[in-house]
């Protein structure tokens, strides 16, 4: 539940977020929900990402699992 917090506090911020796997992402939080985290990219290139259904159609919005998130930063 930490990492669902952390994320919270920093809605509509941008941050750098580091997974277990050793990915970063830079972009703007703008939504959390139980399981994931949903980041506005600047979309360099085509992204995976660690969840099942990805947030929005033809977006450049990353899902995250909140499960693998190690580190969150402000930049």
């Amino acid at each position: 539940m930490d990492a669902y917090y952390n994320c919270l506090r920093c809605m509509n911020k941008k941050v750098r977020i580091m997974t277990v796997h050793g990915q970063q992402y830079e972009g703007v939080i703008t939504n959390v929900d139980a399981n994931n985290v949903y980041l506005r990219t600047e979309g360099k290139g085509p992204i995976k990402t660690s969840a099942f259904y990805p947030y929005g159609y033809g977006s450049q919005i990353l899902t995250l699992s909140l499960f693998t998130l190690l580190a969150i930063a402000l930049i």
